[in-house]
């Protein structure tokens, strides 16, 4: 079926309305072949609070902004190429129901769908298009993904030293490593993580030497050991706060 809506002309109208709504900031997303498969409104739990976004999934990329103007208006366009993503199904907890995380070498996140139909039918998707890539491409799935931040109301406290409590000048900071929420004393520290940045980044003291010694895999957290460590956010939490992705904390 996808092969049939390639390059017909319905499918290139449909990536046309997607190209105008992200306006000229967004990227060009018409190239032969590439198929728009889905869109939908999803929550994605970001460093602050559980936002609403716009998703669109392609046959090779999942594309995402935030909504100006609901069916017509989208700014803050990223684009994630599927051969990268994996996922994994979260435990409803609370507010926080019908999740997933979005796992990539770049950048990892949650995302929450409506209703769990909604959920199944998102993950059934995402996981075809990504087989369908790596069937084609011989390649083999990835087995490097960035730390999902854990959000800041998990943490009252450092997450490294247990002691240092977070104020208005106690500032909250994120290990690019673990993803966990540390102290600017436990994170002083920066290493190079390619597949993250061309620059060394922010990384806690613990990361840092399990990272220097070679012992690389030890440091890496999974969004699901953070959940069952720290309270869960709500998704009616009080916050004004942009999208986190470029944030430098």
């Amino acid at each position: 079926m996808v092969d049939r809506l390639a390059n017909s002309e319905a499918n290139t109208r449909r990536i046309s309305i997607v190209e105008n709504c992200f306006g000229a900031a967004g990227q060009p997303l018409t190239i032969p072949g590439r198929v728009l498969i889905g869109e939908g409104v999803l929550t994605k739990l970001c460093r602050k609070k559980p936002k609403a976004r716009q998703f669109f999934l392609f046959n090779d990329i999942l594309v995402y902004g935030n909504i100006v103007i609901q069916k017509k208006k989208y700014n803050k366009q990223h684009i994630i190429p599927l051969e990268n993503v994996t996922i994994d199904s979260i435990q409803d907890e609370g507010d926080l129901r019908n999740g997933w995380l979005i796992k990539t070498p770049t950048k990892s996140f949650a995302v929450y769908a409506a209703t769990a139909t909604e959920k199944s039918e998102w993950m059934n998707h995402i996981n075809k298009c990504v087989s369908d890539l790596l069937s084609k491409s011989g390649k083999t799935p990835s087995n490097e993904h960035a730390a999902v931040w854990v959000p800041d109301s998990e943490a009252t406290v450092c997450m490294r030293c247990q002691k240092a409590k977070f104020t208005p000048v106690n500032r909250r900071h994120h290990c690019r490593k673990c993803g966990f929420v540390v102290c600017g004393p436990c994170s002083e520290k920066r290493f190079l993580l390619p597949s993250q940045s061309s620059k060394p980044v922010r990384i806690c003291d613990f990361c840092y030497d399990l990272l220097s010694t070679g012992e690389m895999t030890a440091c890496q957290s999974t969004r699901s050991d953070s959940y069952s460590q720290s309270p869960k956010s709500s998704i009616n939490d009080a916050s004004d706060d942009d999208d986190d992705e470029d944030s430098s904390d």
